[in-house]
């Protein structure tokens, strides 16, 4: 594969709005040892990103200062200790940032095989989403077949995922979703019931659905006044998980509640995590979800894509929160916006 000497990006050029996105070019990047230089065909745009964007949310020491956090290509070349990977292979794969760009690196036990029958779109939709919602909801927050949990933001592209998952692996689902016409988007994936939260109070619409007992697992990126809000919904013994802080990361608690009940309050971050414990995920998903994928049982909920020179635009996009699922960039297509 002939690898040119630049590529064209999208770089932030100050901290700001959607509008600091500008078109620029850069050197391709070369891999190190254990890495891999994928050719990206789409990447996939998500909040940590906008957080960059914003100055909000530094690129760990080391990683490009270019957003984008997944993508899906081609093999173009392998660092001297990669085992696991060819030439040419279809990958899509986390990154530690530069995927809004034609190239970037990332750590060979990072990338996973597009799953049989799904385009590059598609498979750029998948890692971020999928390794958070993996280490969340099933590691972190233990869900287990016959609990139920509460999926705040349903119809994000974090939500839709969890959803799909959780129904998969045996669980009962609750969401809150911001619209009626979002809130039937994550019935239509299998929600038990889905709460408009600008319609419904959460806690109380739990209490409803589940005789009194609360749920055993809830996933929030919300936080501020959600967090309390979220003890009262949690059953004994029941696990708070948190993963982003879209209402503030402050909030007064009860902590004689978490003692009476035995909750467990967690969360994490995905990307300073160490590369090894990418690596985990990744074995995890691609033993305990992927069949799920190349058996059309699972797919991502793509919103809309446009052309990498428009990375301001889907930006704009997912910020309104209009969205339903994933927005992705289109790196190697004709650069044309479809719709879902």
């Amino acid at each position: 594969m002939t690898i040119p000497g630049e590529m064209q990006v999208i770089e932030i050029t100050e901290p700001g709005g959607p509008q600091v996105l500008r078109p620029a070019v850069r050197p391709v990047p070369e891999p190190a040892a254990d890495e891999i230089l994928i050719r990206i065909h789409a990447a996939g745009v998500n909040r940590p990103d906008a957080l960059q964007r914003a100055g909000r949310y530094a690129p760990p020491p080391g990683a490009s200062d270019l957003p984008g956090l997944e993508a899906a290509g081609e093999v173009a070349a392998v660092g001297a200790a990669v085992s696991r990977w060819q030439v040419g292979d279809s990958v899509c794969a986390l990154l530690p940032g530069g995927g809004y760009a034609e190239y970037a690196v990332t750590h060979q036990d990072h990338a996973l095989p597009v799953p049989k029958g799904m385009g590059m779109r598609e498979a750029a939709a998948l890692c971020e989403t999928f390794f958070t919602v993996w280490t969340n909801v099933f590691v972190r927050g233990g869900l287990k077949a016959g609990e139920t949990v509460l999926i705040h933001g349903g119809s994000s592209g974090i939500g839709t995922t969890a959803i799909q998952l959780a129904r998969l692996r045996g669980a009962r689902v609750l969401v809150t979703a911001g619209s009626d016409e979002k809130c039937q988007a994550c019935r239509d994936l299998g929600a038990a019931r889905a709460i408009n939260y600008r319609s419904e109070d959460f806690v109380a619409a739990v209490t409803e659905e589940t005789d009194g007992q609360g749920v055993d697992v809830i996933l929030d990126m919300v936080g501020g006044d959600y967090i309390p809000r979220n003890l009262k919904a949690l059953a004994l013994e029941g696990r708070l998980v948190m993963i982003a802080f879209l209402g503030g990361a402050v909030a007064e608690v009860n902590f004689a509640q978490i003692m009476a009940k035995r909750l467990t309050v967690t969360g994490s971050t995905l990307r300073p995590q160490s590369v090894q414990a990418k690596a985990e995920i990744a074995g995890d998903l691609l033993r305990e979800v992927w069949p799920l994928l190349n058996a059309g049982r699972l797919a991502p909920v793509m919103d809309e894509v446009f052309p990498l020179v428009k990375a301001a635009q889907a930006h704009a996009r997912m910020e309104s929160s209009v969205h339903v699922g994933k927005i992705v960039l289109d790196v190697a297509g004709s650069g044309v916006t479809t719709s879902r």
